[in-house]
């Protein structure tokens, strides 16, 4: 094999008008994007993105879940390919970037092997995988779960949007009810590009995220249970006040990520309140928690931390608590060799550079469940995502990609 070339470079312009023609579609008034999976918007994005890879000379494979896989043939097409990818759905108010990049990353070292006519060893493959974002359908990263088994296909195609669609009808509608059973597609290595989604990068004021894995998560539902009372006449050594009880427990929620740094996170982000009247004593409330950390030990450790303030709580106050975990998702490190590949790219290009834990959840989760994966993050402006004003510099985007495709011919291989 052919060694690597430290001087090849994409072409960050072609990457920047790329993603700014996919961002037309669904573009709403605020300079965001509004894609939601398997809609008329997201048939167009489909095949506007296959439409450029059948250009690139691709061949396309699309499964029954509707993943998409562009390939790019190699020397030894036996070889499992080395792919890439992400997702080209996005939130209600969405940007430009979140998933879209990772896709148009691909396809730009694609672009980049065809201009300087440079063939792979293994093959290599641009995917983008179906409802990634769950904003329409539940679960989220519905196309990469099926793909690994972590749900049927069953369970996807039964999922239902607000308007009472389904997954199955949907995708079928569109024409991306594919073939191929999803998981019988072979990976070698599954690397994705991605802004950070969060504010460490440029706060830090470095350009390159080595991804060492993704945070675990908790979900819980928590209900206290009081007694409605008038505001006035009942004094308050007598009163049964759910929120007041409810607090303490989403200050410990606080607490208990503080206690578990770097990476502990806890939040309470929805809150109802029964009756919710400004002179009635709150008789019940309901609240999520979200737990996370890097690893089973740290988020389990905060797991039964929380289990027993809850139950000192319980006993304490003499109110009615439940909790119940609605929602896990495991930590997930990524293989040292597709971490290693990063590195080195970034090392040999030049780049400033940190290891980020991500601390949302991605496609690369499912994908590392199947093969060798890892991640390369680039800054947002303000750490902003899954909001209409989400933005990234273009040299930032370029530089990623360079990284992406130095990690990625390392992992395929030059053929001589």
């Amino acid at each position: 094999m052919r060694e690597l070339r430290s001087e090849l470079r994409i072409n960050g312009e072609r990457l920047w008008t790329a993603l700014m023609e996919l961002a037309r579609i669904g573009a709403t008034p605020k300079g965001g994007v509004k894609r939601l999976t398997l809609t008329d918007l997201d048939r167009q994005g489909r095949d506007l993105v296959v439409g450029w890879g059948k250009a690139a000379g691709l061949t396309v494979t699309v499964d029954q879940i509707g993943n998409v896989f562009m390939r790019r043939a190699g020397r030894n097409n036996a070889l499992p390919p080395v792919v890439t990818g992400s997702h080209i759905d996005t939130q209600p108010t969405g940007g430009k970037f979140d998933g879209n990049y990772g896709v148009l990353a691909g396809l730009e070292v694609v672009r980049t092997l065809n201009d300087l006519n440079i063939q792979t060893e293994a093959p290599i493959e641009v995917a983008f995988w179906t409802n990634e974002e769950g904003s329409r359908f539940v679960p989220v990263m519905m196309g990469s779960g099926v793909f690994c088994g972590a749900f049927t296909l069953e369970t996807a195609y039964a999922a239902r949007d607000v308007e009472g669609k389904t997954v199955g009808e949907e995708l079928e509608r569109i024409g991306y009810k594919g073939s191929e059973v999803p998981g019988q597609h072979p990976i070698g290595a599954y690397f994705e590009a991605h802004i950070e989604q969060g504010p460490v990068l440029e706060d830090a004021g470095k350009v390159i995220g080595v991804v060492p894995a993704v945070m675990g998560l908790s979900w819980y539902d928590c209900v206290v249970s009081g007694m409605e009372a008038h505001a006035g006449p009942t004094p308050m050594g007598l009163r049964k006040d759910a929120l007041q009880v409810a607090t303490r427990i989403m200050q410990e929620v606080v607490a208990i990520a503080n206690r578990y740094p770097p990476y502990g996170r806890g939040t309470v982000g929805m809150v109802q309140v029964f009756p919710n009247s400004r002179n009635v004593i709150p008789g019940e409330v309901k609240f999520s928690i979200d737990l996370r950390n890097v690893n089973d030990t740290l988020l389990n450790a905060m797991h039964e931390e929380m289990l027993a303030f809850v139950e000192r709580t319980r006993r304490d106050t003499g109110l009615g608590i439940s909790i119940e975990r609605v929602s896990y998702y495991p930590p997930c490190p990524f293989h040292p060799d597709c971490v290693g590949a990063v590195r080195k790219a970034t090392e040999k290009l030049g780049y400033s550079t940190m290891d980020v834990v991500s601390g949302a959840g991605h496609d690369a989760i499912y994908a590392a469940r199947v093969a060798p994966a890892g991640m390369i993050f680039v800054p947002c402006k303000d750490g902003i995502s899954h909001n209409e004003i989400e933005d990234a510099k273009a040299e930032h985007l370029e530089a990623g990609c360079n990284v992406l495709l130095h990690a990625m011919l390392e992992r395929a291989g030059i053929a001589s």
